[in-house]
C-alpha cells in the first residue's frame, strides 16, 4: 500500500505550532506522532544534494588525495545556522519517538538492534521486503530517523576537519583520526538536546577531542598500553620530573603522584620508547654508532654463515641419497649434477644406461619419492628462500 508522504516543511509548521503555543511541547509531540501514525504518513527523505552547493567541477580544482578528496566534499555543504539546526533537531526527535513506537509495536527490544539495522540506503522501500527479521513499520521509521541523522552529521563534518588539526602534529594517520571523528558525530547526535540551546558544534567537539585521544591512547603507541595506565604514566613523569633527577624509589614516586605502588610500578615498566634503528646511541647525529652499525660487519657475505645449521646441506643431501638403490643415486647425480657439477637431460642420461627415456623417468620420479622425507626437509628449509 502507497503511502503518503509528510513533507519536512510542514512536519516543521507543526512543531513550530507546538513550540510557540502554551500547552506542554511534549505532550503535544507526543499527540502529533499519535496522529501522524493513524493517518499512515511517511516522513519525507531529502535528497543529500539539497545540502550540498555547487559541484566540483564547477568550482574547480583537483583532489590528489583521498583526504583532499573529503575536504573538497565537505566545502561544498552548506553550514546551518542556529534556527535551521533546532528545526533538524526537533525532526529527529519527532522520528525518534515514531521509531520508538514502532519498536514498542512490534515487541523488539532496543537492546537487540545494535549493529543489526540496515543503513537508510539499504533500508529503501525498495528493499523492506528483504530484510529479515524487522517488520517493514520499523524499517520504514528507521531509514526516516536514520537520513536524518545523517543529515545532521554531514552538515557538521567541516568540524572533524577543524579540530583534527590539533593533533596533526602526532604520528598517527589523519584519515584514521577523521574516520573516528566521522562515526563519533553520529554518537553526538543521537545525545544533542536542541531544548538547552545549545548549538550542535558546541556539543560535538567535546565527543570529537574524546574520540580523538581515545584513538591516540589506543593506537598512538607501537605496542597498545591501556588507557588507564598510559593516564597513570604521564602522573608518573610529571612527579618524576618534580622530585628531580636523583634516582628515587617506587615508593617515593607513588607518594609524590598520589598512587598506588603496584601501578607506579606498571607504569615504570610501560614507559618504553621507540627508536629508529638509524638512530646514534650518542647526544648528538654525529655522535656514536647506530643500531644498525652495531649490528652489521664489513663482510661482503654478511653475518649469517652456514656453519650455524644444525646440519649442512650437504650432509642432508648425503643422509637423502643414502636411501637410494646405486643406480637411482647415480640417475640423481647426473640429473641435477651433483656429480660432474653439471645436469644431464634425461636423454643424455638414458644414452649412458641404454635404457628408454621413459625408464630413466620413472628410476627419477622413484627416487625423488624415496627422498622425500621430513628429515631432508628440515635440513634444506635454511637454505631455500
Amino acid at each position: 500500500m502507497k503511502q503518503t508522504i509528510l513533507k519536512q516543511t510542514d512536519l516543521d509548521s507543526r512543531l513550530n505550532a507546538l513550540l510557540n503555543s502554551s500547552a506542554d511541547y511534549d505532550q503535544g509531540l507526543q499527540d502529533l506522532v499519535t496522529e501522524i501514525d493513524h493517518a499512515g504518513l511517511a516522513l519525507e527523505i531529502l535528497d543529500s544534494e539539497s545540502w550540498y552547493g555547487e559541484p566540483r567541477s564547477e568550482r574547480g580544482g583537483k583532489a590528489n588525495s583521498i583526504e583532499e578528496q573529503f575536504r573538497l566534499e565537505v566545502d561544498r555543504i552548506l553550514i546551518q545556522d542556529r534556527e535551521s539546526e533546532a528545526s533538524l533537531a526537533r525532526r529527529m526527535e519527532f522520528a525518534r519517538v515514531r521509531f520508538d513506537r514502532a519498536l514498542e509495536r512490534s515487541g523488539i527490544d532496543p537492546e537487540d538492534l545494535a549493529g543489526r539495522l540496515p543503513t537508510a540506503a539499504a533500508a529503501s522501500a525498495s528493499n523492506l521486503g528483504v530484510q529479515p527479521g524487522f517488520p517493514e513499520e520499523v524499517l520504514c521509521r528507521w531509514t526516516e530517523l536514520h537520513a536524518l541523522r545523517t543529515e545532521l552529521v554531514e552538515r557538521n563534518l567541516y568540524l572533524v576537519l577543524v579540530n583534527v588539526e590539533r593533533y596533526a602534529h602526532l604520528r598517527v594517520s589523519r584519515m584514521d583520526l577523521i574516520q573516528e571523528g566521522a562515526s563519533v558525530l553520529f554518537r553526538a547526535a543521537d545525545g544533542f538536546d536542541w531544548r538547552r540551546g545549545l548549538l550542535f558544534r558546541t556539543y560535538a567537539v567535546h565527543w570529537l577531542n574524546q574520540a580523538f585521544r581515545s584513538f591516540l591512547y589506543n593506537f598512538g603507541n607501537t605496542v597498545r598500553v591501556p588507557v588507564y595506565l598510559q593516564k597513570a604514566m604521564k602522573h608518573v613523569r610529571d612527579a618524576v620530573e618534580r622530585l628531580g633527577d636523583a634516582p628515587h624509589s617506587v615508593k617515593e614516586i607513588a607518594k609524590e603522584a598520589d598512587l598506588g605502588e603496584k601501578i607506579v610500578q606498571s607504569a615504570l615498566g610501560a614507559i618504553r620508547s621507540t627508536q629508529s634503528i638509524d638512530a646514534s646511541f650518542g647526544s648528538s647525529e654525529d655522535d656514536g654508532l647506530s643500531l644498525r652499525e652495531t649490528l652489521t660487519t664489513d663482510d661482503d657475505e654478511g653475518l649469517y654463515r652456514a656453519s650455524m645449521e644444525d646440519i649442512s646441506i650437504e650432509d642432508g643431501v648425503e643422509m637423502a641419497l643414502d636411501r637410494l638403490s646405486e643406480r637411482e643415486r647415480y640417475v640423481i647425480g647426473l640429473r641435477f649434477g651433483l656429480n660432474e657439477g653439471r645436469e644431464h637431460t634425461l636423454a643424455e642420461i638414458a644414452a649412458l644406461l641404454g635404457v628408454s627415456l621413459e625408464r630413466v623417468r620413472q628410476i627419477q620420479v622413484r627416487a625423488i619419492s624415496k627422498m622425500n622425507t621430513p628429515g631432508l626437509r628440515k635440513a634444506v628449509d635454511p637454505y631455500l628462500l
